[in-house]
């Protein structure tokens, strides 16, 4: 069993704890099957945790400590000598020093709990951070008057220390309502998945629990309904968007034998599905958890903003006691100006807006990915992304649609001699019939019934259609019925020499064939606008296939491809992505099954496409759900984007500590600026929830491709 951080899921351990980062309490990381839908729906999946929820905790927490010490806030401001002076009135009475001590001993031990257990943990793993900061300058100031009030005569710091305390609740409050709406990627998600399902059992209907069901069930999806679970429909068709999965928004239409998955919604006709995956199998939990691995990557901004944080920490407390020291011994404003500027100092160098400037982008990322269907398993593939030189494409399934197509027909009657091949071909299950029908189904022809069809294995078919008999297939049958078909060849002299595919068809008893059906592996129309996108982003583009190098050159010369590698074997892939990256040049590898997987591990950016319902890619640094390699132009412009509003985060973060620290250390105290510890915090705070926002601003861009 493990544990850990909701805040930092980096943060992992064998035993229940805190964190040494934030002080949270470590939650149980659940393996195994999914959660009861109480935390499908709030929780997700096996192995995450709400982190929504726990933010909504957090949020609580701070916010029920806000007010339960506010009370005591506003009647230490009332009963301050310092407010007193500067509005007018007294309230001076034996024992107000003592009642003002009470008071703030409240605020400062009670309200100021989360920080001080937190401090201590930072202390112990020796990563001292933002709670260290603010505990040094609440206790600092709670010392400093606990001595003014009984052991030297001096003004407190009670109503500083007690504001302080305030602010801090309320900015954590805030910054917690605004960091939810940062990580709402997974409820959203598992909110898709409909509470109850309609069970067919022995021809009853019945309503159970989503939870509840198991591979094998059947349940049925009546129209409008959302499909509970990933399966195969055994009954009913119907149209059914899958937009929510894929981004795609035209509804694809679903039959008997087809998979659809859980969470997409059922339109116009009634089906009856078979379960074949739950839990952490179905398509939804796998893209979960790919979201939650990418938010829990760093990126190497990342790991300079964690630097750059840790370096604060020491800065600010070796500022903070260099402040105190000269104001209060070369100075003539005294001790208690000094300690001021000193817990001033402290407080207003807290590195959260350095904390959570790249956190809150990684996690914005992620969901605008996961919208646009490009699953992101690593951050910092994301971030490499933006500087690609080559993107080396797999050609068949990737650039093409890794099925045959048909591209024209040469002959007598080009109709006539589809009608014949289609009309055979309906009782063939080879894959280039499969073509030839569906081209005759997109023509609308009326075919026929073929009588006495006969298979010739490797070389053809024949049948007879309306009594007269055919036979189609390649040269080696036409060779075998001693068919010429040198004429016909120097018209389709240019798709021989491209490496495509052909099927003769001819006339029993004919020397001369009726024409020739050609095909080629389809170039999915979107592989054009892709190389065209990637060439105007500065981006070479190579294609790498196992085809001989006829068929390749015509690809790559169709797709203007910069550089192509022909009749490379699944195992040689690898060599091809080192040849492209030994001047250093950054590459990406596109591929779409397991033989790509050593060149996708190679490259410096795996992207494995056409993932369909089947997520879990595991070579692939980021997944595309769809067959469109258009998606690699979405990732480039998402990797800029993401990098420009790090870099952002970043300046202000360190733009806001380079200022504010100086100024909080007296630096314009000549010319009346000064600031004050409560101030500092609210301060702090709103530069904690300007990064924030400005992650959120993520959410509005439209990847143009």
């Amino acid at each position: 069993m493990k544990y850990i951080c909701p805040m930092h899921p980096e943060v992992v351990s064998d035993k229940p704890g805190k964190c040494p980062k934030c002080g949270m309490e470590l939650v149980m990381k659940h393996e195994g099957q999914m959660k009861e839908p109480t935390l499908l729906r709030q929780d997700a999946t096996e192995g995450t945790v709400d982190h929504t929820a726990h933010h909504a905790q957090m949020g609580h927490n701070f916010k029920t400590l806000f007010f339960q010490t506010l009370p005591v806030t506003l009647v230490i401001l009332f009963l301050s000598p310092n407010i007193q002076r500067w509005f007018g009135y007294s309230l001076n009475f034996p024992g107000l020093a003592i009642l003002l001590f009470v008071l703030g001993s409240i605020v400062a031990l009670y309200g100021g709990r989360p920080f001080y257990s937190a401090a201590r943990l930072e202390i112990a793993e020796r990563n001292f951070g933002m709670m260290t900061l603010v505990s040094l300058a609440v206790l600092s100031g709670y010392t400093f008057s606990v001595a003014a009030t009984f052991l030297f005569p001096g003004e407190s710091l009670w109503w500083e220390i007690s504001t302080l305390v305030s602010a801090f609740l309320f900015g954590h409050w805030m910054e917690m309502r605004a960091v939810m709406g940062t990580t709402g990627a997974l409820t959203e998600l598992a909110k898709l998945i409909p509470p109850t399902a309609n069970k067919l059992l022995e021809s009853k209907i019945i309503q159970v629990q989503t939870s509840e069901l198991v591979k094998g069930d059947k349940v049925v999806v009546r129209p409008g309904e959302k499909v509970p679970v990933d399966g195969k429909v055994i009954e009913g068709e119907s149209s059914v968007n899958e937009a929510m999965i894929t981004g795609e928004s035209k509804p694809v239409f679903k039959k008997v034998g087809d998979e659809v998955v859980g969470g997409t919604v059922n339109n116009d006709g009634a089906l009856t599905i078979e379960i074949t995956k739950v839990g952490a199998e179905s398509a939804l939990a796998q893209i979960m958890n790919l979201i939650r691995q990418a938010q829990t990557t760093k990126p190497a901004v990342q790991r300079l903003a964690d630097r750059a944080a840790n370096i604060l920490t020491l800065a600010a407390i070796v500022v903070g006691s260099g402040t105190f020291f000269y104001w209060g011994f070369f100075s003539p404003q005294g001790l208690i100006f000094a300690a001021t500027l000193a817990i001033t100092v402290i407080v207003i160098a807290c590195p959260h807006a350095l904390g959570l400037a790249i956190p809150t982008v990684t996690t914005i990322t992620t969901q605008v990915g996961a919208k646009n269907g490009i699953l992101i398993k690593d951050i910092k593939a994301l971030e490499i992304a933006r500087r690609l030189e080559w993107v080396v494409f797999d050609k068949t399934g990737t650039l093409t649609r890794g099925e045959f197509g048909v591209d024209r027909i040469a002959g007598q009657n080009s109709d006539e001699v589809l009608m014949i091949a289609a009309s055979i071909d309906t009782l063939s299950q080879h894959s280039i019939a499969r073509a030839v029908v569906a081209e005759a189904e997109k023509k609308k022809m009326a075919l026929e019934k073929p009588e006495n069809f006969l298979s010739f294995p490797g070389r053809g078919v024949s049948g007879k259609v309306k009594g007269t008999a055919y036979f189609l297939g390649n040269e080696a049958l036409m060779n075998e019925k001693k068919v010429n078909l040198e004429s016909l060849k120097k018209e389709i002299a240019k798709e021989i020499e491209e490496g495509k595919s052909f099927i003769w068809v001819a006339k029993e008893g004919n020397s001369e064939p009726l024409g020739v059906i050609i095909l080629s592996d389809v170039i999915r129309e979107e592989s054009f606008a892709a190389t065209k996108k990637l060439h105007e982003m500065k981006i070479k583009v190579a294609m790498i296939t196992g085809d001989n190098e006829s068929i390749a050159r015509s690809v790559a010369g169709k797709l203007a491809i910069d550089i192509y590698f022909a009749e490379v074997k699944p195992e040689d892939k690898v060599s091809k992505i080192k040849e492209l990256q030994k001047d250093g040049a950054v590459v990406s590898m596109v591929g779409d099954g397991v033989n790509d997987a050593p060149a996708l591990t190679q490259s410096n950016v795996g992207i494995a496409i056409g993932a369909g319902t089947d997520v879990a890619v595991e070579a692939g640094q980021i997944v595309l759900i769809k067959n469109n390699p258009l998606d690699i132009v979405k990732i480039v412009e998402l990797s800029r984007k993401t990098n420009n509003k790090m870099k952002q985060n970043l300046a202000w973060a360190a733009g806001y500590n380079i200022i504010a620290i100086p100024v909080a250390a007296g630096v314009l105290y000549r010319y009346g600026v000064l600031l004050r510890p409560e101030w500092a915090a609210l301060l702090m705070s709103a530069s904690s929830v300007i990064v924030v926002i400005n992650a959120l601003l993520l959410k509005r861009v439209k990847l143009a491709a």
